[in-house]
């Protein structure tokens, strides 16, 4: 979303970039009222689902890169915890309503401004449609899973990582970025 032109506050056509008295970061602000616009990352919450050794995977209707795969999770709404925001966007995009088991994976890619929140979760009913945002959803195989045609290089990690994991039978959670991070295991 782009920065406003016109300060929100008063008005004004006076918004630029300073920091704030106090502040540690530079800041959008209003030089008419000293509104002070934050910017702040976006929230993607979603899910990883496993049904009989095969995992959910969206192919993606929309921009950007329609026709590749990627788990179901979006955009985290106003008023939602992350629980549900991640179920919401499973059922939205893939008709399949599910219960979440634990929290997987939380990371960050700075260069986006965006933080993904990934859970554990398990298929409670799979409706015959799906939603406008997806072309196609299917529980593969590991060894039938479209990798090369992952769209996000973190959510590829993420998977591969609980494959090996589930294979092992024991789950962390992984907490870092989309460069570096580390497996917390909770014994």
């Amino acid at each position: 979303m782009p920065a406003p032109r016109f300060c929100p506050q008063c008005g004004g056509d006076r918004m630029e970039r300073r920091q704030p008295p106090g502040d540690t970061h530079e800041r959008l602000m209003c030089g008419g009222c000293g509104y002070i616009h934050y910017e702040n990352p976006k929230v993607i919450a979603g899910c990883i689902i496993e049904r009989d050794g095969r995992y959910l995977l969206c192919q993606r209707a929309i921009p950007p890169r329609p026709g590749t795969w990627t788990l179901p999770a979006g955009f985290m709404e106003s008023g939602e915890t992350t629980e549900q925001a991640a179920l919401r966007e499973v059922w939205e995009e893939s008709g399949v309503r599910a219960e979440i088991l634990s929290p997987y994976s939380i990371f960050s890619v700075p260069r986006i401004s965006e933080v993904y929140i990934i859970f554990r979760a398990q298929v409670l009913e799979i409706a015959d449609e799906f939603g406008p945002e997806t072309l196609d959803r299917r529980f593969f195989a590991p060894e039938e899973i479209p990798w090369e045609q992952i769209y996000y290089p973190a959510i590829r990690q993420i998977l591969e990582r609980y494959i090996e994991e589930r294979q092992a039978g024991v789950y962390g959670i992984y907490m870092g970025n989309d460069d570096c991070g580390k497996i917390h295991f909770i014994r």
